[in-house]
């Protein structure tokens, strides 16, 4: 009886240990129909975080924001608190940046030369 035991235990082990565990196989019935667009896509280039903003008083008195961005080479200015934004870029760091609607920035910190609207470039101070 003793060997019973051990020989019984033996046999429902073969047993278990023949069943078949390979990983179950996944056919797909509903294909991806931009698999091969996405695959073959160009990387995403992420928009230029902001880095500084700072709101400038002008010498004719009016206020301008300015969102400065990490690239170093543009900025987002507003001529009110929720007005919306024209960037502006400069070909180089430490270039003028100037965009659409005759808007430009020279120089970052506590003092910039602005124009906006087409208007001559004035000094702004924090």
């Amino acid at each position: 009886m003793t060997k019973l035991i051990p020989l019984s235990a033996v046999a429902a082990l073969l047993v278990l240990g023949g069943c078949n565990k390979s990983e179950p196989e996944v056919i797909d019935t509903n294909p991806d129909p931009m698999a091969n667009q996405i695959a073959n896509a160009a990387p995403v280039e992420l928009p230029p975080a902001v880095t500084d903003s700072a709101i400038y008083r002008c010498k004719d008195n009016s206020i301008v924001y300015v969102d400065f961005l990490g690239d170093k080479t543009s900025a987002n200015v507003r001529t009110s608190k929720e007005g919306t934004p024209t960037q502006v870029k400069a070909p180089a760091e430490g270039g003028t940046m100037a965009g659409g609607n005759g808007f430009s920035v020279s120089g970052s910190g506590k003092t910039v030369q602005i124009a906006v609207n087409g208007g001559a470039a004035q000094s702004c101070s924090r």
